[in-house]
């Protein structure tokens, strides 16, 4: 038996618009937000959807948080203290300082109108060679006084980097030229002849750069130095400057990516021997530090 065909629906018409009824378009609002949510829909996948996801690319790091060139590995305090130079190294007449000589204010706390003459000024003042940063503090320090000849010793070991080491090093070979000689002024304008000469030093390290640097009033216009020289006759007297001339010696010598620095100060002879021995023994010490620390890592 055959069935009758299951009745199909009729389409429902479309609704028929007036005569002279034109179609409006979307208004521009609406529309934007049509096109909005398509777009959104097309990036996302949809709701539900499960494309894959691609990497998202990491956020470059602004660059004031950029982390700064790592610094070599510093010496120990432990290390550094045992490159220090003590009293039984220079002699009988030397021990630990009873305290900063008075020449330090009287001679050395002054200015002067070039700037490479003034930071030497302010070096041998504050003895910070390297600079004043954390990174650049001495690891290890040592102060001494030579009670028969009034002379007063610091010596500081520093580690940092060797080419910024070299760079101070060469800074100070420069100085006898551009500062050889020069008048500084004190606070209260008291003027101070000022005489910068290299200094020889005994082949040690890696790199190293002496100054002899002397101090006291200010000579003549004619060239003629007639300032008093107390050097021979000055004795333990470091309570003032009387007139004579203070004789500094400033060394530095490099050690790798360490370095040790010393000012050996006088109103009387200078001590070279004790200089010396500060390079001679200091480097060979610190070069010893130095392989011990590469030993234990």
């Amino acid at each position: 038996m055959q069935h009758a065909p299951a009745a199909r629906p009729s389409p429902t018409p479309a609704p028929r618009l007036p005569p002279g009824t034109a179609t409006r378009p979307l208004p521009a609002a609406a529309l934007a937000a049509v096109l909005a949510l398509a777009a959104s829909a097309c990036v996302g996948g949809g709701r539900g959807t499960e494309g894959p996801v691609g990497p998202v690319p990491p956020t470059a790091p602004s660059p004031a948080v950029l982390p700064s060139a790592e610094l070599p590995p510093v010496l120990t305090r432990g290390q550094a203290r045992a490159a220090l130079v003590g009293a039984d190294d220079l002699g009988e007449t030397w021990e630990p300082t009873r305290g900063a000589a008075t020449w330090r204010d009287e001679l050395l706390k002054a200015t002067a109108e070039r700037p490479d003459c003034r930071r030497l000024l302010d070096v041998l003042y504050t003895e910070e060679l390297f600079g004043t940063g954390a990174a650049t503090a001495p690891r290890a320090t040592a102060a001494l006084d030579d009670v028969d000849g009034g002379a007063q010793l610091h010596y500081r070991v520093t580690s940092y980097r060797a080419t910024d080491l070299d760079r101070t090093l060469a800074w100070l070979g420069t100085l006898p030229d551009t500062c050889g000689r020069f008048e500084a002024r004190d606070a209260h304008g008291a003027a101070r002849d000022v005489r910068v000469a290299g200094l020889t030093l005994p082949e040690a390290g890696d790199a190293r750069r002496g100054l002899r640097v002397t101090v006291g009033d200010t000579a003549p216009d004619d060239g003629e130095d007639t300032r008093t020289d107390t050097r021979a006759d000055t004795g333990t007297d470091t309570g003032g400057t009387g007139g004579g001339i203070l004789t500094v010696d400033l060394v530095a010598v490099r050690v790798g990516d360490d370095a040790i620095s010393v000012t050996n100060g006088t109103l009387g002879a200078p001590a070279d021997d004790a200089t010396r021995t500060c390079v001679e023994v200091g480097a060979a010490r610190l070069t010893e530090a130095r392989r011990q620390g590469r030993a234990q890592v």
